[in-house]
């Protein structure tokens, strides 16, 4: 027997035994998050998950390490791709970075958590805030 006919046999018998692949889905986010420090900040807020026409309230909270100065607001809005499940967004997010806000900004940013799911948000920034840090932000279901 030939390695293709072999290989296309046994790509149909998962597909009748439900041993093939999940397919990954998305959704959309939005976030509030309130940052504040001095050396070391913290971060906060909620948002929504909204997956298959149900929304999700969401928690963010977090903690950043290096130059960090003042306070700030960030409303974010964006997508969650690969995912499977509304809990599939619930995870650590690390991410290091630099900026400065004075008055209103504007912030775009991609984070990837251990499950795999990858978040595209943008929006915008409003404070003072000065920053050269690293950062992790844990987002869970509530």
């Amino acid at each position: 027997m030939r390695l293709p006919k072999i290989l296309s046999s046994l790509a149909v018998a998962a597909t009748l035994f439900g041993a093939a692949p999940a397919i990954a889905d998305s959704g959309s986010v939005s976030l509030v998050i309130y940052k504040g420090g001095w050396f070391i900040g913290g971060e906060g807020g909620s948002g929504t998950l909204t997956f298959h026409g149900r929304r999700y309230r969401l928690s963010v909270g977090g903690v950043s390490a290096g130059l960090v100065f003042g306070g700030s607001k960030t409303v974010l809005h964006g997508t969650v791709t690969h995912i499977q499940r509304p809990s599939d967004v619930a995870g650590v997010y690390g991410a290091g970075g630099a900026g400065a806000a004075l008055g209103r900004g504007v912030r775009a940013i991609v984070l990837t958590n251990n499950k795999g799911a990858v978040l595209q948000l943008q929006g915008h920034q409003v404070g003072l805030m000065a920053n050269a840090d690293l950062s992790g932000l844990a987002i869970s279901l509530r």
